[in-house]
């Protein structure tokens, strides 16, 4: 066989507003080492299909001839029909950003036809006030789209939802019958739809093997879906999965009947078990020789890992390839009007990994066995900015998401620099570990270099748990890194958890109210609750009892092995409080109830917090280290070299030579004045740490250059007025 062609697809569903990473970190790398590479995302392509004005037809003319229950509200939606189809394909290219002239009608006239979603808008003059017209559009327009979705999953597809397929067949799915049974129904319009779309795509490409990304459980379902098709009408096609869901679900596969539609099943990275994957169907490689690997030899599951080949490094991955991906046709909706929250749904942003892997991989509850989590490898600065530049030129687009578990502090800071020194502007966020490496001066280079926003796990707020957990934080620790982030113009998001093995009562009140405080304190802007699981990977699944835990199922089955169902008996009972939880933080992120008695968000009595109510401000308010105790610090000048000029003057008969530095800045220009020899050394040094400055200089080297005929010491330097006025405007220690 000669190289294959090779078309990668992204299943339905993922986020509508930016492609999923995987398949284009894939194809940039498999096209580099010669292959004929093409990639989808069919959960756009898809959702464009449904909610264009044939799709629609089509939907609304299924239901139409369908026998169903319909709700007052899907009579509603059928009622208006005829204005749905007049206004779905202006809605879909304002949410492009292809019509943003449109914002005004939706905002202010009666342009959308409204059902159940829009009960939920009372406070939308509040929340946008009079000048984010395009914004209130926006949310106003991801409504009216929640609103068909409501009907369909009300009628011809009670599997679908915006951001997942048929997710709960996948979700601890330990036996693949649900699936199975699934599949073997005939296919709903929504199936038909998305197999228009994948013969569209196997015409276009001819390919030799199909290799599908199934990031998340609701991508399986659609993923078998596509593959069936291929089988029953392409037998020659190979097909491949991978991706999140086999890399935790999927490592203890047995189950002979996936194999009807999936020839090969690879787990953690891609690019090493494709390369030898491809070996193989090119008759270059034994069986025997695949890497991290699933296939069904004489009706058995095999895994085979007998490939002795390292795996390939963060340097030699490639630069992810978006090229063949409908970049302009993603869509931006809002459907929280937090601006933290809604970056996950709002923008196009580029998806990049900073470096493999985790390098703190201790917490308890999460998968540090597995290889994406375990295995940490970083790139160089210059290598990233590369792949950077690159993705930049070849999308158009300058927003980056980082998607690393938790981006290490040092090669950010790295890449910071790197970004200034060569002038490229872009917008970013990323996941990070609230430590206290990230300093508010670390924080202003950050967000120098265009960070916009951070989101890390407080998880459960409470110092037991916290170190139970072994997150290497505490809550002091926590509220002030987050201030740093905030005093440095970077939107801070926390993920919450609740349920953690042994968490009583008390410490779930105490948790809200730090959390409570956090918001009060405008430290954190935004959070998400969601309640402990426990995992087979994970600390806490490996070894329940040290955490006071007892397993209590599900037996293991042939399919999917990744979710452990457990009892708490030292703990409270956790599924009370979800509820309460969720209100609690919708409201804190809107600015809202934040004076109520925690008590206010649960129906049943629950204790007073034990928690002081100035636990944070006094977090907060401690000292940072001084300037004095950090010579081993690197010294960067963030801002523009300053024009000098040199005065005399007479002082007691005496003839005194004066400096004046005059700083030119984006928002205000600044003069320091000195003396001319401190002066002449500010100029010089400055020169010499600024981002484009080729050398590296730590502060006990300022210090050791200081001009001996000064007339004060360089400890006295640091604690006079010049050296805090330009530590304010920009001179960084890091």
């Amino acid at each position: 066989m000669e190289k294959p062609n090779i078309l990668l697809i992204t299943p339905p569903l993922t986020q509508l507003n930016t492609p999923y990473p995987a398949t284009a970190y894939l194809k940039g790398f498999l096209s580099g080492q010669g292959y004929t590479v093409a990639q989808a995302d069919l959960g756009i392509e898809l959702v464009l299909k449904m909610f264009s004005k044939d799709g629609l037809t089509r939907i609304f003319n299924e239901i139409e001839a369908g026998e169903f229950e319909l709700s007052d509200n899907s009579l509603r939606i059928l009622r208006l029909k005829r204005e749905y189809l007049h206004t779905i394909e202006p809605v879909i290219r304002f949410l492009q950003n292809k019509d943003l002239t449109l914002a005004q009608q939706i905002s202010y006239s009666r342009f959308l036809p409204e059902a159940s979603r829009f009960d939920q808008v009372e406070d939308i003059d509040w929340a946008f006030g009079s000048m984010g017209i395009t914004d209130r559009a926006r949310y106003l327009a991801t409504l009216y789209l929640e609103d068909l979705g409501d009907l369909i999953k009300e009628t011809i597809s009670p599997y679908f939802a915006f951001s997942r397929y048929a997710e709960k067949l996948a979700l601890s799915a330990t036996s693949f019958d649900p699936m199975e049974n699934a599949l073997q129904q005939k296919p709903s319009l929504i199936d038909e739809m998305l197999l228009e779309l994948l013969e569209e795509h196997l015409q276009k490409v001819q390919p030799g093997i199909v290799g599908f990304s199934i990031p998340f459980p609701g991508n399986l379902f659609g993923g078998l879906r596509l593959a069936q098709h291929i089988k029953q009408n392409y037998p020659g096609i190979k097909t491949a999965m991978g991706g999140g869901y086999p890399n935790t679900e999927l490592r203890s596969l047995r189950e002979p009947r996936l194999f009807k539609y999936i020839d090969f099943v690879t787990l953690d990275d891609g690019e090493g078990p494709w390369l030898k994957l491809l070996e193989y169907l090119q008759g270059k490689r034994e069986a025997e020789q695949l890497q991290r690997a699933f296939i069904l030899q004489e009706g058995e599951v095999k895994y085979i890992n007998g490939c002795t080949d390292a795996d390939v490094p963060h340097t030699e991955i490639g630069t992810p390839d978006y090229s063949d991906l409908p970049i302009k046709d993603y869509l931006s909706v809002i459907d929280v009007v937090n601006p933290m929250h809604r970056l996950w749904s709002d923008g196009r942003w580029n998806k990049l990994t900073i470096a493999h892997g985790c390098y703190w991989k201790r917490c308890s509850f999460c998968d540090i066995t597995l290889d994406y989590i375990n295995r940490y490898d970083v790139a160089p600065a210059t290598l990233l900015v590369d792949r950077i530049e690159q993705i930049i030129a070849q999308t158009g687009q300058t927003g980056f998401h980082f998607v690393d578990e938790a981006a290490p502090p040092a090669p950010l800071r790295d890449m910071a620099i790197e970004l200034i020194r060569r002038g490229v502007k872009i917008s970013w966020w990323g996941n990070i570990r609230f430590e206290k490496t990230f300093t508010p001066d670390l924080c202003r280079l950050l967000a120098a270099s265009g960070c916009i926003a951070v989101s890390g796990g407080l998880e459960v707020a409470s110092d037991r748990l916290l170190a139970l957990m072994e997150k290497g934080v505490s809550i002091g620790q926590v509220a002030r890194v987050t201030d740093s982030f905030t005093q440095a113009g970077i939107m801070v998001h926390a993920y919450l958890m609740y349920g953690f093995p042994t968490q009583t009562t008390q410490e779930t009140i105490d948790s809200l109210e730090v959390v409570r405080q956090l918001f009060t304190n405008n430290v954190i802007q935004s959070g998400y609750w969601h309640r402990f699981s426990m995992t087979a990977h994970s600390p806490v699944g490996k070894n329940p009892e040290k955490y006071k835990v007892v397993k209590v199922g599900p037996e293991e089955g042939d399919f999917a092995n990744n979710d452990l169902w457990h009892d708490d008996p030292t703990g409270t009972d956790h599924g009370l409080f979800g509820e309460g939880l969720a209100k609690a933080i919708y409201n804190y992120m809107h600015g809202v109830a934040l004076d109520e008695p925690l008590s206010f968000w649960f129906d049943f009595k629950t204790p007073r917090t034990t928690v002081k109510p100035n636990l944070i401000s006094t977090a907060i308010e401690q000292p940072h280290r001084p300037d004095s105790s950090r010579l081993n610090a690197r010294v960067l000048w963030l801002g523009n070299t300053p024009e000098i000029d040199f005065t005399m003057y007479a002082k007691k008969g005496q003839t005194i030579e004066r400096c004046v530095l005059t700083f030119y800045e984006k928002g205000e220009d600044f003069q320091v004045k000195t003396t001319a020899n401190i002066g002449q050394w500010i100029f010089d040094v400055i020169q010499r740490i600024v981002p484009e400055s080729d050398e590296t200089l730590l502060l006990n080297q300022l210090q050791e250059s200081f001009p001996a005929e000064a007339h004060l010491t360089f400890d006295e330097f640091m604690a006079s007025p010049t050296w805090f006025e330009l530590r304010e405007k920009g001179l960084l220690l890091l």
